[in-house]
C-alpha cells in the first residue's frame, strides 16, 4: 500500500492507497510544532481503526509547503514505516510544463493537482480551484501546461482578519443565510463570508475561461469547496482527494522510470 501526504498550513491530509484504490483518507490539523513520534501517534491509530497495519505500508509520497514540517513526515515515514518518501518539489518529474516565470515559486501542490486533475477531468483545458488556507485558482492550457493562476486569502484567514480588527463582531457558524441582505450580525458575517466568497470563484473562473478561449472544466478542491459548491454552478466536479490522487499518480510515474 501507498501513504500519501499532503502537508499543508491549516491541515495534513492522509491518504492510503491499494493500487489506484484509495482505502483510506483523513484530514488532521496541522501543529508547526509536534514532532515526528507525535503525528506517529495519531496516523497509527487511524490505520488500526481501518484494520491496517503499518507493515502493509511499503511506499510513501508527500508534498509539504511547511518546511519546517517536510523533516517531521520524512522521520516519522523511515521509522514508522521503513520507507524513504518521495517528496514532490523541484526536479521531481511530473510531466507537466510549467510557463510560471519562475517554475520554482509555483507550490508542489499546485502541480500535484495539475496531475490529477488531467488525469481524472481531462481533457484541458482546466480550471482548479483549492479552497483552503488560500484561495488558489490554477489554469491549465488546451496542451495540458501549467499557464500560472491567482491566489486570494482563504475563508478562514479573511473571517479571522475580520473578527480579530473589528471589535464588535464575533465568530459565526459558516452557514448559508436564508437572504443576501443580511437582517442580522450573525446573518450578515455569513452573508459576506460565505455568499462573497462564492461570487470571488464564479467572478474569477469567468475571467479565467475567458482568457482559456472561453470553455474550460473547473473542479473544486480544499477544505471547502464541498460548503461552495451547494451557492454555485461554478464547479464542475468537487474532489477532496484531489492533491492524493495525484501524489499517487506522481509516485507511480517516478517509481517506474528509476
Amino acid at each position: 500500500m501507498l501513504l500519501t501526504l499532503d502537508v499543508g498550513n491549516t491541515n495534513v491530509t492522509i491518504g492510503v492507497f491499494d493500487g489506484d484504490h484509495a482505502r483510506a483518507t483523513w484530514r488532521i490539523a496541522t501543529d508547526h510544532e509536534r514532532l515526528a513520534d507525535e503525528y506517529a501517534v495519531t496516523l497509527l491509530g487511524l490505520l488500526r481503526a481501518e484494520d491496517i497495519a503499518p507493515s502493509e505500508v511499503t511506499g510513501a509520497v508527500m508534498a509539504c509547503v511547511v518546511p519546517e514540517l517536510a523533516t517531521v513526515f520524512e522521520q516519522l515515514c523511515k521509522r514508522y514505516f521503513k520507507t524513504e518518501p518521495l517528496v514532490i518539489g523541484t526536479g521531481t518529474r511530473t510531466g507537466v510544463r510549467i510557463l510560471y516565470d519562475n517554475p520554482r515559486e509555483v507550490g508542489a501542490d499546485r502541480i500535484v493537482d495539475v496531475v490529477a486533475a488531467v488525469h481524472d477531468y481531462g481533457p484541458p483545458p482546466l480550471i482548479i480551484v483549492d479552497v483552503g488556507t488560500a484561495t488558489v485558482f490554477d489554469a491549465v492550457s488546451a496542451e495540458g501546461e501549467y499557464l500560472g493562476g491567482a491566489i486570494a486569502p482563504g475563508i478562514g484567514i479573511a473571517s479571522e482578519a475580520l473578527f480579530s480588527r473589528a471589535a464588535k463582531l464575533y465568530r459565526v457558524e459558516l452557514e448559508r443565510p436564508k437572504t443576501a441582505i443580511g437582517k442580522n450580525t450573525v446573518a450578515a458575517i455569513q452573508s459576506g463570508t460565505l455568499l462573497g466568497y462564492v461570487g470571488l470563484i464564479e467572478g474569477m473562473v469567468a475571467r479565467f475561461k475567458h482568457e482559456l478561449g472561453g470553455k474550460a472544466t473547473v473542479i473544486g478542491t480544499g477544505g471547502w469547496a464541498e460548503l461552495i459548491s451547494k451557492e454555485t454552478a461554478a464547479f464542475d466536479h468537487v474532489d477532496a482527494d484531489l492533491t492524493l490522487k495525484g501524489l499517487r499518480l506522481l509516485y507511480e510515474m517516478n517509481a517506474r522510470r528509476d
